[in-house]
């Protein structure tokens, strides 16, 4: 399978029948979507689309900081903390510290359930908490925290919890 995207020159994945070529395919595409000079990040489908590829199939919990700039273009987009089927221990302290070091004007966080479920946990919503905090300490905003659980999302956002 030939695949271009408009930053990219042409390339070749070798298994075109394999779901995980696919996959790895699509996460290129997204990421080169992400990185282009001039898109930001406006549209939440596209953000909801790149984090579900890069954490749905997950079997332990990930939590990651896609860390923009005044623009909300993406700088970097970070795994930042790893952990077990159920949790991960997450430290605002570190993501401040990351954001400040890369000159973030704005972070979304975002983490897996490998359950499947969306429902935010009581530590979700308490770590959220403590991130916007910390956050808006630094005059950094916290744009959204992003729940995956299999391909379908949650977002604090639109929900009215940030």
């Amino acid at each position: 399978m030939k695949v271009q995207t408009e930053t990219s020159p042409e390339y070749t994945v070798k298994s075109a029948n394999s779901e995980d070529a696919i996959i790895a395919s699509a996460k290129i595409i997204l990421k080169s979507r992400l990185r282009t000079v001039g898109v930001a990040f406006t549209s939440p489908d596209l953000v909801k689309d790149h984090l579900m590829i890069q954490l749905s199939t997950l079997e332990s919990e990930r939590f990651d900081v896609l860390f923009l700039n005044t623009q909300n273009k993406l700088i970097e987009h970070i795994p930042m903390f790893y952990g077990t089927v159920d949790s991960a221990s997450v430290y605002p302290r570190e993501i401040i510290k990351k954001a400040l070091e890369l000159n973030a004007s704005a972070l979304i966080i975002a983490h897996n359930h490998p359950s499947g479920s969306l429902v935010p946990s009581h530590a979700d919503k308490d770590i959220t908490n403590k991130i916007k905090a910390a956050s808006e300490l630094m005059d950094i905003r916290l744009l959204d925290h992003l729940i995956v659980g299999g391909m379908d999302t949650y977002s604090f956002a639109e929900n009215g919890l940030i």
